[in-house]
């Protein structure tokens, strides 16, 4: 029996082996029937005999995605009639990872929904857990930026990334450039800010011998470097007006001349540009070509900042301290969690990754609870009351920071005189550690420094 289903999952396979990306046959019942080579590649083999139904092979759950709290790509095709597309969060052998999901319906010869073929793209630099990857999170504006990607990312299509700073845009522009055609193709980038005209065009379309004094060389400009790849243009409101000319007939005809040539050269390249001001205020007050800005707002994206998506502060922060120590070595208590979570990072998570340093190197252990994070913002002068004080609520109402030392929690419970007993306070820290960690017995043993089963005998008061 087993054999049957392998053989007629092979011969249902080779139907899908026509798709440049990882593809699924499920029936109409969420049976997955046949998987293509790029599938098992990226995710893995699957065994047929065991009816291996989709909601449980990508996500564990024990009912269908609907009935589970999240969108359902093949209950929309069955209630549209034609291919539905959404984001989710898939289990890989990587880990919980982000894949953009695409479901094409197959009728049978009544017309009736008989199955469907179900396409997954992961997303590039995308995870919804600490991972290696680069795009953390899994919150609602997280993910709605996520799916934004996934959909412009195999187009053509220019790019405006729209944030503020320290929010990540050049990931979000290397995600796009890695879900594109142009991927096997250098993305190459260019700092706007703080160049001169003369600057600016040298490095956008590169310069002869003798163009200028210094000139020694020719040098090709980024424009000709980046042909057939993506060219990234980060915080382009800085761009001088008088350039901005120059980047417009650049980006309508794809021909530009280097600096001191009068030879005219062409380049076929994707844009992505990113910017934190304001641009259409900027068109409104004569600092930014309305033209120029028409030309690159093709697809805008929002990225969004660590204020608009506090829910994924936790894996962030774990997974910015797992890239510093090369792995699980400190851990975050919820005290500390909370402590950041009270604060308004102007600086997004290039601040927040400035932070985390500074904790690792106050960290007594691998333990950083709300202490060491508010010595870290004591370092910055932003302890409640100072001058440069952060603390804030989603409404910026100044609140007061939580003050939750685990120790001083513990023996604050004395009651009556009475100290809890050395093995009750360890019993308690212990049971405070593995609150932290969710439960993790491996993870709150790491962070104890004992072994498993040495946790397990204290557990049970051996």
């Amino acid at each position: 029996m087993q054999l049957i289903a392998s053989n007629k999952a092979r011969d249902l396979g080779a139907m899908l082996e026509g798709y440049e990306c990882p593809a699924i046959l499920v029936s109409a019942d969420y049976e997955i029937l046949a998987t293509n080579q790029q599938y098992r590649d990226a995710f893995g083999e699957i065994e047929f005999a065991n009816t291996p139904r989709c909601y449980e092979v990508s996500h564990g759950y024990s009912k269908p995605c609907d009935q589970s709290g999240e969108d359902c790509p093949l209950g929309a095709a069955v209630a549209s009639g034609h291919k539905e597309r959404v984001l989710h969060i898939h289990q890989t052998p990587r880990g919980r990872e982000h894949v953009d999901v695409e479901m094409l319906p197959i009728h049978d010869a009544e017309g009736d929904l008989a199955y469907f073929v179900e396409l997954l793209r992961p997303v590039p630099l995308a995870s919804g857990e600490v991972s290696t990857q680069e795009l953390v999170g899994s919150s609602p504006p997280f993910e709605k930026m996520l799916a934004k990607i996934a959909r412009v990312g195999a187009t053509d299509a220019s790019v405006l990334l729209l944030g503020e700073s320290g929010t990540g845009k050049e990931l979000a522009a290397r995600a796009i450039h890695m879900a594109s055609k142009r991927s096997a193709k250098p993305m190459v980038t260019l700092e706007c800010a703080g160049l001169s005209d003369s600057l600016f065009e040298s490095e956008l379309f590169g310069h002869v011998k003798g163009a200028f004094t210094g000139a020694q060389n020719n040098k090709k400009g980024l424009v000709e470097l980046a042909h057939g790849g993506t060219l990234f243009l980060d915080e382009l409101g800085d761009i001088p007006l008088g350039m901005q000319v120059k980047l417009l007939r650049l980006l309508e005809t794809g021909t530009f001349r280097p600096v001191g040539s009068g030879e005219v050269k062409t380049s076929n390249f994707r844009l992505i540009c990113a910017t934190h001001k304001n641009l259409l205020a900027m068109v409104n007050e004569g600092g930014f070509r309305n033209d120029l800005f028409y030309r690159i707002n093709v697809f805008p994206i929002a990225i969004p900042s660590l204020a608009d998506r506090l829910d994924d502060l936790p894996a962030l922060s774990k997974a910015i301290l797992s890239r510093f120590a090369g792995g699980d070595k400190y851990h975050l208590t919820s005290s500390a969690i909370r402590t950041l979570a009270a604060y308004r990072f102007r600086g997004n998570i290039r601040e927040l990754r400035n932070l985390l340093y500074r904790a690792i190197v106050l960290a007594d252990t691998n333990v950083i609870d709300s202490r060491v994070i508010e010595t870290c913002f004591e370092e910055d002068n932003l302890i409640a009351g100072s001058k440069g004080d952060q603390r804030l609520t989603g409404n910026d109402t100044p609140v007061e920071a939580p003050h939750e030392g685990l120790l001083d929690e513990l023996i604050s419970s004395q009651q009556g005189g009475e100290w809890p007993s050395l093995k009750d306070l360890e019993r308690r820290y212990i049971e405070a550690i593995l609150a932290a960690q969710d439960g993790n017995k491996a993870a709150a043993a790491e962070a104890l420094g004992v072994s498993e089963r040495s946790l397990y005998r204290k557990l049970k008061g051996k």
